[in-house]
């Protein structure tokens, strides 16, 4: 897509706050599933590694599809890409209430995994044409707080709900309430130009650039040592404090505020990088408190008399954390090579912090499983934790994005 159009764009902060609404509707069927997963694994029959499975799957398009998707971006516009996302959202949902057999719910859980894709891969480039750019740091430590409001809003919401009402139902509430933002971004988010049939031979060339740079993809194996951790640890809460006794209700608050720490931790994060903080020094710092207090919370085996103390550390890990996604996610806003295609670049990313996403409960639920518990399992975390630091540390060496970024504040 040519500059152009970009700039002839009307930038307004309803139309990013309606494209961060957007991610969080599509967080919230990433969500739906942890605290429902107890009541839907004795429902339908299937082992801890299949619920890691059911965890990770909905990520498979986004390891598989982010370069694909930019490349529709390209060809039918960023706006229409997202509301197309939405639209396969409220698909998957839908047939994923009517499901009475594991792997058929697999199945619509990869139908949502291809609206998250194209929701969440065109909503940084989105942001970043319709923020104003006095607030565009704000805005992207908004957008980076998505999944973490959506984790809160939706684990919370699901355990509180199923105490009434069936899975499947709620399944079918939730379709419905994917559809609400649709006549919000068609009103506010302005169109953007498509690059159209005549296009997508340019179009395929400046992602061929983007997927040849070897910054676009350390930046996403970074984006993916913290996906591989948090993914992980959150997801399982829920199963995790069952296991102590808690209530389900209980269980998905704690799961909740966990998530909407996260949030905090992002929000904070970009008020910080809009101040100017260093982005190499907020990774570091994050990967090594997400080190820190994941060993606190696995390698004990606290009694439950003092779990608080648990919850405690899994809600420093979540706030710590949000560091790499606010920091990672506003480096890929200008980190597509010269000749480049920004869509590509976050694209190329997502697929790899996917994977991550995809691959983290299973290593955690395969760890547990071979050890006989949880307290191996920061063994995981602590060792992406290191090969996130490494990875930084070789990114900022040389054609530091991170002083592209610092130059831009303001």
């Amino acid at each position: 897509m040519s500059a152009a159009p970009h700039q002839a764009l009307q930038r307004t902060d309803a139309a990013w706050i309606i494209i961060m609404a957007s991610g969080v509707v599509a967080g919230l069927h990433i969500w739906k599933l942890a605290p429902a997963l107890p009541m839907i694994q004795e429902q339908l029959g299937f082992s801890l590694l299949f619920s890691g499975i059911l965890l990770g799957v909905v990520q498979v398009a986004g390891m598989i599809g982010g370069l694909a998707v930019s490349l529709l971006s390209e060809f039918i516009s960023q706006r229409r890409t997202l509301l197309l996302g939405l639209l396969l959202l409220f698909l998957g949902s839908a047939l994923g209430g009517a499901s009475q057999d594991a792997n058929v719910l697999l199945t619509t859980r990869i139908i949502e995994g291809a609206g998250v894709i194209m929701t969440t891969v065109m909503g940084p480039g989105l942001v970043r044409l319709h923020a104003p750019l006095k607030n565009l740091n704000m805005a992207v430590g908004w957008w980076a707080a998505y999944m973490g409001m959506a984790t809160f809003l939706g684990v919370f919401s699901t355990a509180l709900v199923l105490q009434y009402m069936s899975w499947s139902t709620w399944w079918w509430i939730l379709a419905g309430i994917t559809l609400l933002p649709i006549p919000l971004v068609l009103k506010f988010v302005a169109p953007d130009v498509p690059a159209g049939a005549s296009g997508m031979r340019d179009a395929a060339r400046r992602i061929g650039i983007t997927a040849k740079s070897g910054r676009v993809w350390v930046s996403g194996l970074i984006f993916g040592c913290y996906t591989v951790q948090w993914m992980a640890v959150v997801g399982f809460l829920p199963t995790i404090y069952e296991g102590f006794g808690l209530s389900p209700v209980t269980g998905g608050l704690v799961t909740a505020v966990v998530g909407g720490l996260n949030a905090v931790g992002a929000i904070i994060s970009g008020s910080l990088l809009h101040r100017g903080a260093n982005g190499r020094t907020m990774l570091l710092v994050g990967f090594i408190l997400m080190a820190v207090t994941s060993t606190l919370t696995f390698v004990f085996g606290y009694p439950t008399h003092l779990l608080w103390i648990q919850m405690i550390a899994v809600g420093l890990f979540s706030i710590s954390g949000a560091t790499i996604p606010t920091t990672m996610t506003r480096v890929a806003v200008d980190l597509a090579p010269a000749g480049g295609s920004a869509p590509a670049s976050m694209g190329l990313i997502q697929q790899l912090f996917n994977i991550g996403n995809f691959t983290g409960p299973m290593l955690l639920a395969g760890t547990a499983t071979l050890t006989g518990g949880w307290n191996s399992t920061w063994w995981i975390t602590c060792g992406f934790a290191l090969i996130g630091i490494l990875l930084t540390i070789g990114l900022s060496r040389r054609n530091s994005p991170f002083e592209a970024m610092n130059s831009h504040q303001g």
